[in-house]
């Protein structure tokens, strides 16, 4: 039972000493900040990484040949990612920040017997707090008193419609430390929530918890215990850099070793031990995976979506499972009006039409009577967008009309009634909105005419529509009576209102489906509701339907076999949502969560990749999310999904490239060792190599177009490893072939020029050639692992002829200058010299063009394995 006005009157509220003793015990009314790493622990973190300790390897080798410019270079990656790291370490507390600005508005408070205005981070457990219709609810409470008093509570539950609340009486009140079953959503109940938002009405409420001890604290610390996974590829990319190292370590011992033993020579046995450890470790694979992914999110930008978390590019590719939530995402997060009922007869009300039939006008128009003039409540909204636009310039629009009298929601009467003078006459015009149920009680309906009607409304509730009666009534008399039930009411007729879906989000289904991702729809809403909208947007499977009451008594393995199947989860609270993103984690899924609302935050932090409405989306979303949509459309969900493929795609073929160019390198500079040959590989020849790699492997890879069949394939399995068996054994035979060709050159050289000094220079310089033109050619059928080499040649990449003429006006200066000649230990090269090294180089990638060809013929995806 609601407070008595003389109880309200009484209300003294708390004095500034329990105020002070409050905040003492339980602290300011706002979330704690994260605890932060120190700057010393961060760069810890980072040294202990392997290819961040590789890189820093690599550099100190740099630095002991005398070459401070590459370690240099090497060394400034380190601090580059170790500033990506602290960006990182900052995201959490973003979070928390985000959501403690929200959660701490402006509040009218009653204090030592007085109303004052204080910041919402003063607000104390047991405050008598005032709210209107506009404000922020500061906290947690329990409404003592309230007058037509609804809430918006989407923040909390993804629901855009309006809840009302009804006053409880101080022996009701539990506070959360007892256990209070009341959570957010529901009608009629007398529950407050921190962050939600007053559309209708008035109330005065008890607060009854404050801080981290509300349901959005509860969110907060949801997001501060979620800890953040390394992504697949810099678990895989970790594990072959520390392979490679300790391979590479191994073998540079072993070659230092037998040099030194038997030649003598451990000056040189050490250079060649150094040359082929430079030659091996490939540096390459952290730079190529920071800067792919850095320029793959600069490229989703170009797309409006935005890659908070580098990382998160990778996982947009290979996801199995998107998880949406409805509201503002499958949605538009509006209200709006989609069918009328009058005499018997609907009417499906579309956006594109501006006028509606006669006979529904009185029924649009007494909706309208029934609603506030510059309404908050987001149907009352619907009702005048749709009488604006459809009833304008008629009679039926009454600006001019005087409001004399509300008739507020009551327990007893789910309506709401308007009494208006027109001006014309001393009577008055009563127009009526509420549940059909109520309206039918207010028009006195015959019980035959009320089940004909509620077969109406219950035709209209089942397609996922609000339904609103409407009723109106004319009195003479002078006196108005006390209550709305008084009147004669006439019926006139239903008002089904829907949040409406997005318009492309339909085709944007169908092309996830295309490309392997299964769609699940998590919503706060009631199943009938996200039935319906499932159907519209094209879900499979939309019979199967599991509530959060249900989930709360299904056990982990219940669970597990029924989330293979369900795709559409109905009444989920947001500790729910991020139980079901934790499910599919653990059943092996990539899963990606979209979302837009503080409920979502926990859930978006979770899942392996979370997107973000960044128009709609709270700032508590978009500082949670991996990924945000800088325009609420969920077609750039797919685009961000085909950009992922792409990247990864070319990723793929960058780290092919590179353990395939590695593999004649290291074998130059490991036979000589074991054959006796003479050193053919220098430090400067394995510098210069890299002027060609480190761009080609990153600006040339990075900017190709993705594959024809990029969103016709299904994701790559989540513990598929990067480097396939299909993919190492291409990269193994491309190097191998190049090898093979190479010490062919070389051996026939030695062979032709003998084995003099000059004449050993001389097998260099062609063998070097070789090498650059084999490296060349593999940069360009690399390029695609499906189309042809004349095909990709008319394909345009803006990098490529700077990297092929880069390398080949090097290679020139260095044959053709005669200080960089003496340098590099070359001799004067010769035209036909040079087209043997041109052809040799050609040959290399032969077999790999025929390999393609047989692939386009079968249609084999080799990216796939």
């Amino acid at each position: 039972m609601q407070l008595s006005e003389s109880e309200i009157k009484s209300l003294c509220g708390l004095s500034d000493k329990e105020v002070a003793q409050r905040i003492k015990q339980e602290g300011y009314n706002e979330l704690p900040r994260s605890k932060k790493r120190g700057i010393f622990g961060i760069i810890l973190g980072v040294l202990k990484e392997p290819m961040f300790l590789l890189l820093v390897a690599c550099g100190t080798i740099y630095l002991i040949l005398g070459d401070l410019q590459e370690a240099l270079m090497l060394i400034g990656f380190v601090f580059v990612i170790m500033g990506i790291t602290i960006y990182q370490e900052n995201k959490t507390e973003k979070a928390l920040d985000a959501l403690k600005d929200l959660s701490s508005p402006r509040a009218l408070v009653i204090r030592n017997g007085k109303q004052i205005r204080i910041a919402g981070r003063d607000v104390v457990r047991d405050d008598i707090i005032i709210i209107k219709e506009g404000d922020r609810v500061p906290a947690d409470a329990i409404l003592l008193w309230g007058l037509n008093l609804s809430v918006d509570e989407s923040l909390l539950t993804g629901e855009s419609v309006p809840v009302r609340k009804l006053p409880a009486g101080a022996i009701e009140i539990k506070s959360p430390e007892k256990g209070t079953s009341i959570r957010p959503g529901g009608d009629d109940l007398p529950a407050l929530f921190s962050g939600s938002l007053v559309v209708q009405g008035q109330g005065i409420a008890k607060v009854t918890a404050t801080g981290i001890h509300t349901e959005m604290g509860k969110i907060g610390r949801a997001l501060l215990k979620i800890k953040e996974e390394p992504t697949l590829l810099q678990k895989e990319t970790g594990k072959i850099v520390r392979m490679v190292f300790i391979i590479a370590i191994i073998l540079c011992s072993m070659i230092i070793t037998v040099y030194g033993i038997t030649r003598g020579n451990w000056l040189e046995g050490i250079l060649s031990g150094i040359t082929l450890a430079m030659a091996m470790l490939p540096e390459e694979f952290p730079v190529v995976l920071t800067i792919f992914l850095a320029l793959g999110a600069w490229r989703l930008s170009k797309k409006n979506v935005l890659a908070r978390r580098i990382q998160a590019v990778e996982i947009l590719g290979t996801a199995t499972i998107l998880c949406v939530d409805k509201t503002g995402t499958l949605t538009q997060n509006r209200m709006a009006i989609q069918s009328l009922f009058v005499n018997n007869n609907f009417y499906h009300v579309s956006e594109k039409r501006n006028t509606l039939p006669e006979e529904f006008h009185k029924l649009v128009e007494y909706g309208i009577l029934a609603s506030k003039q510059d309404p908050f409540d987001p149907m009352e909204k619907a009702l005048n967008a749709l009488g604006y636009k459809t009833l304008n310039n008629t009679e039926h629009l009454h600006e001019n009309w005087n409001l004399i009298k509300e008739y507020p929601l009551s327990p007893e009467i789910l309506a709401f009634s308007h009494v208006w003078q027109s001006g014309h006459g001393k009577g008055f015009i009563i127009a009526a909105k509420g549940a059909p149920e109520a309206i039918f009680d207010l028009c006195h309906l015959s019980e035959s005419r009320r089940k004909e009607i509620s077969i109406k409304a219950e035709k209209m509730a089942s397609e996922g529509l609000r339904v609103l009666g409407v009723a109106k009534a004319i009195s003479e008399k002078d006196m108005l009576p006390g209550t709305q039930h008084d009147f004669d009411f006439v019926f006139i007729g239903l008002i089904g209102l829907a949040d409406p879906i997005r318009e492309t989000v339909p085709r944007a289904i169908e092309e996830c489906y295309k490309a392997g991702i299964r769609v699940i729809m998590i919503t706060g809403d009631y199943s009938g509701t996200a039935r319906n909208i499932a159907c519209k947007i094209g879900l499979k499977n939309t019979e199967a339907v599991i509530t959060g009451h249900e989930l709360e008594r299904m056990n982990k393995q219940e669970l597990e076999e029924k989330i293979k199947t369900v795709n559409i989860f109905a009444r989920i609270i947001p500790e729910q949502k991020l139980l079901l993103v934790d499910a599919l984690k653990a059943a092996g899924e990539i899963v990606g969560m979209t979302g837009d609302g503080v409920n979502d935050a926990p859930a978006l932090k979770s899942a392996h990749i979370g997107v973000a409405m960044g128009e709609r989306g709270t700032d508590v979303a978009r500082e949670s999310a991996g990924i945000v949509l800088l325009k609420d459309d969920f077609t750039f969900i797919v685009e961000a999904v085909k950009m992922g493929r792409r990247i990864f795609d070319n990723l793929k073929k960058a780290m092919a490239y590179i353990i395939s160019v590695h593999i004649p390198i290291a074998g130059i500079s490991l036979l000589p060792v074991f054959m006796g040959w003479p050193i053919i590989l220098y430090p400067v020849h394995i510098v210069f190599l890299e002027l060609i790699i480190d761009p080609a492997c990153t600006i040339v890879f990075e900017a190709e177009e993705e594959e024809p069949d990029v969103m016709q394939r299904p994701p790559r399995p989540p513990n598929s490893p990067l480097f396939g068996k299909r993919m190492l054994l291409i990269s193994f035979l491309q190097g191998l072939f190049s090898l093979g060709v190479i010490v062919l050159v070389y051996l026939i050289a030695i062979w032709k020029f003998g084995n003099s000094h000059a004449g050993i220079e001389e097998a260099h310089t062609i063998t070097f050639i070789t090498l650059i033109v084999s490296n060349l050619c593999l940069i360009l059928t690399n390029r695609s692992w499906r189309k042809g080499l004349f095909s990709m040649l008319k394909v345009k990449n803006r990098a490529l002829p700077w990297v092929v003429l880069g390398a080949t006006g090097f290679l020139l200066l260095v044959i053709y200058v005669p200080f960089l000649r003496t340098l590099f230990h070359f001799r004067f090269m010769h035209i036909p010299d040079i087209l043997i090294s041109l052809g040799a180089g050609i040959a290399t990638i032969i077999w790999f063009e025929f390999i393609k060809f047989i692939v386009r013929k079968k249609n084999i995806g080799l990216l796939q394995g």
